[in-house]
């Protein structure tokens, strides 16, 4: 099906507003997308006609909650192009889906000396985890760099694998460069397990499960346009098999006794207590939104945005964009001489434009650059080239005042 922007800007209600007397041009998405009218009314569907407690209830309104709440994992499923709807695991979010890992996977597996090969490009939500495990029990981190350009090559992450490497740690897309990881090429060059953090990848590409042939892989609904407080990871049955659950409550358990507990089959083994139902469903309602847009439609109207940015900013000899990968998404970091990021974030937000300011959680990959903050404009499948143009005209303007 073809892709019309203009069609698909109608369907998010907050595009119409305006800020400071502006047209909102919304470009922090790398940080948290906006949501359809889709996603908005199957929120408030659920939550005015349809909600109570998943999974225990007898009566009319759970099971109708439960049907609703269970069938995102196979959307997930599809979405991923996951064999195994049960090998989808509800979160809040990677954050949450990094530690599951952690606490549930790795903890008990690894011992001192044991390696953890992580890549600079890291958002902080893969990182902290493992200095967790490395404050506690002595796990050693080993990191790669990528090259200047803000590429990095899978042979980069596979020549730092040694004997005592336990797990590599990657992002399949950076967060503050776009940069695009081949995380395939890095699962098929090792017996080593891999996790990625797919949080900005699977928002701006297709996904393949079957294809990329890692261990575990996160998702975060916010950035997909969908609900705070959403999100899931696949893991492998393999990998499933080997953990532990990462929290204890109601849901996990077959049964409870004083002197036992008897754990429930993944993927409800990993899911403790009440979960978020309605942002679950809301999420489910924003990736079926995705698919029926098409991923690779989406994939490839973000492309032309990046590659109009990528022209008009090499207009401008004054700025410098923090890594450049030839292949990358349309995700650009901004610095200027002579002034702040958060100067320039000011700024541009007077003229109606929304970036992010700051180290994007990713302290490492700042201390790379050789800088302490950022001005990050990053599009999402709502943004035109027309909004590109705007924002080099306020990056203009901004030089004008620091001149």
């Amino acid at each position: 099906m073809s892709f019309d922007v203009e069609t698909v800007r109608a369907d998010f209600p907050i595009l119409s507003r305006k800020v400071n007397d502006r047209a909102l041009v919304y470009l922090d998405n790398g940080a948290s997308a906006q949501k359809p009218r889709q996603v908005i009314e199957a929120i408030t569907r659920a939550y005015e006609d349809e909600y109570a407690n998943v999974h225990r209830g007898l009566h009319y309104l759970s099971n109708l909650a439960t049907d609703r709440y269970e069938a995102v994992r196979g959307i997930i499923a599809r979405f991923l192009n996951a064999a195994d709807e049960e090998e989808i695991i509800f979160t809040t979010g990677s954050t949450e889906a990094i530690n599951l890992v952690s606490y549930g996977w790795a903890a008990p597996r690894l011992k001192a000396g044991d390696e953890i090969v992580l890549s600079v490009l890291e958002h902080h939500a893969n990182i902290v985890p493992w200095h967790f495990l490395r404050e506690r029990q002595g796990v050693v981190l080993t990191w790669v760099e990528p090259d200047a350009d803000g590429s990095l090559p899978p042979e980069k992450m596979l020549a730092a694998v040694g004997p005592k490497t336990k797990l590599i740690a990657v992002t399949h897309m950076s967060n503050v460069t776009g940069t695009v990881v081949d995380v395939a090429a890095i699962a098929r060059g090792t017996d080593v397990p891999v996790l990625v953090d797919g949080s900005q990848a699977a928002v701006h590409m297709p996904v393949d499960m079957g294809a990329l042939g890692v261990d575990f892989y996160c998702i975060t609904g916010h950035k997909l346009y969908g609900p705070s407080g959403s999100g899931a990871i696949w893991i492998s049955r393999e990998r499933q098999a080997e953990m532990r659950p990462f929290m204890g409550g109601g849901d996990m358990i077959r049964t409870v006794t004083r002197e036992a507990v008897d754990y429930a089959d993944p993927p409800l083994k990993f899911e403790a207590g009440t979960p978020g139902i309605v942002n679950q469903i809301g999420l489910g309602a924003a990736l079926e939104y995705m698919m029926s847009l098409g991923m690779e439609n989406i994939a490839a109207h973000e492309r032309r945005l990046r590659d109009h940015a990528r022209a008009r900013l090499r207009e401008l000899n004054w700025l410098q964009v923090q890594g450049d990968a030839p292949e990358k998404g349309a995700i650009f970091s901004i610095t200027m001489d002579g002034a702040h990021a958060h100067d320039i974030s000011t700024i541009l937000d007077k003229r109606g434009i929304a970036v992010r300011a700051g180290s994007h959680c990713a302290m490492p990959l700042m201390e790379f650059y050789g800088i302490t903050a950022s001005a990050r404009a990053s599009f999402g499948m709502y943004n035109t080239e027309a909004e590109v143009d705007a924002l080099i005209e306020a990056l203009q303007f901004s030089r004008e005042l620091f001149a």
